[in-house]
């Protein structure tokens, strides 16, 4: 057996082993040097690596990586070292397990607000603001843009008649008419004491417990739809009056049905003084901006100079990154909403 030294080599080793090691390392180096050519992948242009880097927001004019580091870097990604799995796969499985779906609101100014993503589907929203601040129109922007796409939409009225949302549309330059005879817009209108006393009934055969059923009196058996608007809140809320409890156990149970039936939703909320949203409102209204996945904001605006103007929100939207800023909209004639998302309010005005 041949003795080592305190490095682990052995005694007596002479030059002519010095140069056979030697001999040995450049053809190892070699081999080595041969394995990774028949290994790497090919190497990617460099107008493919200004591509993706473009993609993800940085300099496409950056020297691009040597080969060493993207052969490293591409085994990182590929393989753990403990248990030689592909880590590629695992994360592109979680990856797809989390990204959501979303929809186009269909007015390409506050999708820009949305950093070009959208509302996350199957959530619900409130739509909140003055009277004539752009609620409404918003609204039948995205029914508008959900018909263009063949989803069916359900409009719930508590206020305006039929006949007359339809026109609204038409006169913005929305075909609503079409829609209603392809069948993708439904509008229904409801009377909100209705639905009050149905609540009160059904809270009585459950003994008050918490939990009812509340699809039979929400959305029409015949109906499923991929959008649901409800225009308002605020009418089936004074239909509650004085039964803060009753209208809380009622938004608890239609946000829960609306949810487990992937429905989105767009809940329109007339606010007496927006510019203070979450000062001085009821239980009732604080357990609905609670419960809502979103939060959009119009207000009427009175500029320092004494010009009115209009202008949109976003205060809360779960599961997606926004812009925080308020900007500047307004409505135009057989155009609808218009909303300016480089216009941001600036200087001194009041909201209303």
């Amino acid at each position: 057996m041949n003795k080592k030294g305190f490095l682990g080599l052995p005694f007596g080793s002479g030059k002519k082993k010095e140069e056979k090691k030697v001999e040995n390392k450049e053809n190892s180096e070699k081999s080595d040097i041969e394995i990774e050519k028949k290994t790497a992948k090919p190497k990617e242009s460099e107008e493919t690596i200004k591509d993706y880097k473009a993609g993800l927001g940085e300099d496409p004019t950056i020297e691009t990586l040597t080969e060493e580091m993207k052969i490293a870097k591409r085994i990182a990604k590929e393989y753990t070292e403990e248990e030689g799995v592909s880590k590629k796969q695992e994360e592109s499985d979680e990856s797809s397990s989390k990204e959501v779906p979303t929809y186009k609101t269909g007015i390409a100014g506050f999708d820009v607000l949305l950093g070009g993503g959208g509302i996350p589907c199957s959530t619900s929203v409130l739509v909140e603001g003055g009277p004539g601040s752009g609620k409404t129109i918003f609204c039948l922007h995205v029914a508008q843009s959900f018909c263009e796409k063949g989803k069916k939409v359900l409009y719930m009225s508590f206020e305006e008649p039929e006949e007359r949302l339809i026109q609204h549309m038409e006169s913005f330059g929305m075909p609503a008419k079409k829609y209603v005879e392809n069948g993708t817009l439904i509008v229904r209108r409801f009377n909100a004491l209705d639905i009050a006393r149905s609540v009160e009934a059904l809270l009585s055969e459950a003994k008050k417990e918490l939990l009812i059923e509340v699809q039979p009196i929400l959305i029409p058996q015949d109906i499923e739809p991929d959008l649901v608007l409800i225009d308002s809140l605020t009418s089936i809320a004074s239909a509650f009056s004085g039964e803060d409890n009753r209208f809380r156990i009622y938004m608890e149970q239609m946000f829960r049905y609306l949810e487990n039936n992937k429905m989105s939703s767009l809940l329109i909320r007339e606010v007496a003084n927006p510019g203070h949203i979450g000062e001085g409102h009821s239980a009732s209204d604080e357990a609905t901006s609670f419960l809502s996945d979103g939060i959009i904001v119009f207000y009427n605006v009175v500029l320092n100079t004494g010009k009115r103007t209009r202008a949109i929100e976003i205060l809360k939207l779960r599961g997606q990154p926004f812009d925080r800023r308020i900007v500047e909209a307004e409505i135009i004639n057989k155009k609808g909403l218009m909303v300016y998302p480089k216009r941001t309010l600036k200087g001194k005005y009041t909201l209303t």
